[in-house]
């Protein structure tokens, strides 16, 4: 499967229209995905774009480790897909994000689209860098994790 990687400045209309970044579009034409599912990030004030594909893996890894008979993990796994959202494509490559996710990661007008692999994030451009660690940090986070 192909990856995403690199990161992308864009803009995003009054509508909430955005383009996906042509590296981006390549490898989901490559992959057959059509369809993306969107989401808040878990942990950041960011938005993720999940292929189709790999959303469903996602919510199969989830539904395999959490039991829907315990009412506990069954909030859990509902949480997590509670607010998500089918985006398309539209001919000319654009997504439409809903405001309510815009405003969720607090993006204006000026994005990023973040390639993570599997999936695409998007951040305000204000929110990335203030998300990201000082070089030591990341070099001490690197020794200490990568060993």
């Amino acid at each position: 499967m192909n990856i995403f990687l690199g990161n992308i400045d864009a803009k995003v209309d009054i509508k909430g229209r955005s383009f996906i970044p042509a590296p981006f579009r390549k490898i989901l034409q490559e992959t057959g995905d059509k369809r993306l599912v969107l989401r808040k990030d878990t942990f950041q004030d960011c938005l993720v774009l999940y292929p189709e594909s790999v959303w469903n893996e996602e919510l199969l890894a989830m539904r395999t480790k959490l039991n829907k008979w315990d009412a506990a993990q069954q909030q859990l796994y509902r949480q997590f897909i509670l607010d998500t959202e089918i985006v398309e494509k539209d001919s000319s490559g654009r997504i439409l994000i809903p405001k309510r996710y815009l405003l969720m990661a607090n993006i204006s007008n000026e994005l990023r689209f973040v390639g993570m692999d599997f999936t695409i994030e998007i951040w305000s451009k204000q929110n990335l860098e203030k998300s990201l660690l000082n070089n030591s940090e990341f070099i001490n986070g690197i020794q200490k994790w990568m060993k």
